[in-house]
């Protein structure tokens, strides 16, 4: 059975929502305003932030969206009028997940959502590192079996790494395996995601496992 996919868009024009209802009919789309979304989404939930929404700025929407409950885990993309270094940086301060240049239309959403959701796989994997264990299948993270609420770039990341432990890989390797745009994304945009991944961890109270390798990249070493 596959898992629903829904889509948080701020203000989507009318032809791009019929253009994703006739390549995607499954998918279920729920423009954004000032009032979000009150109960739990279910299944992959998407947002798609503009830069300049209708009634705030999209940093501020984006910090919303990942403070209340039913979105907190969703996947943000920030949509970005352009990528100069400090309005990437402050996207990724805001809590979006990554960026992508706008306009937005259907073709590059469908892309990025179905890049995403390829790495989703059937069966239950279990990967144990230390006091870290990750179930892929649950989406789920326990340091010494508390329960890490991860982002999804920042879970994906940790997955490829503990089931690949003490393997260097360079951060265009990594933005390659989260299924992104190399050229839409700087490399140092894998930094925070690392540097989040790090915080979770040692925040509940397991040691740092990933190593910088300098001018190569980050090594997960086994515990």
């Amino acid at each position: 059975m596959n898992t629903p996919t829904t889509l948080l868009i701020t203000a989507p024009p009318p032809q791009l929502l019929a253009d994703i209802a006739r390549r995607r009919p499954d998918w279920h789309v729920v423009p954004l305003g000032e009032q979000l979304p009150e109960y739990p989404v279910g299944g992959h939930l998407w947002g798609f932030i503009d830069w300049l929404c209708p009634t705030m700025s999209g940093l501020e929407m984006c910090r919303r969206l990942r403070e209340a409950e039913p979105t907190r885990r969703s996947h943000l993309t920030l949509v970005l009028d352009e990528a100069d270094a400090e309005t990437r940086r402050r996207a990724l301060q805001a809590g979006a997940d990554d960026y992508i240049i706008g306009p937005l239309d259907a073709s590059r959403l469908i892309e990025r959502v179905d890049c995403g959701a390829s790495d989703d796989r059937p069966t239950r994997q279990r990967f144990t590192n230390g006091p870290v264990t990750i179930d892929v299948a649950a989406h789920q993270v326990r340091v010494n079996g508390a329960v890490v609420a991860l982002r999804p770039n920042e879970f994906q990341l940790l997955a490829h790494f503990m089931e690949n432990p003490d393997q260097v890989f360079s951060r265009t390797a990594l933005i390659d395996r989260l299924g992104k745009d190399e050229e839409a994304l700087d490399e140092r945009t894998v930094d925070v995601w690392v540097g989040r991944l790090r915080r979770a961890l040692l925040a509940h109270g397991a040691p740092d496992p990933l190593r910088t390798v300098r001018s190569m990249g980050y090594v997960l070493d086994s515990i």
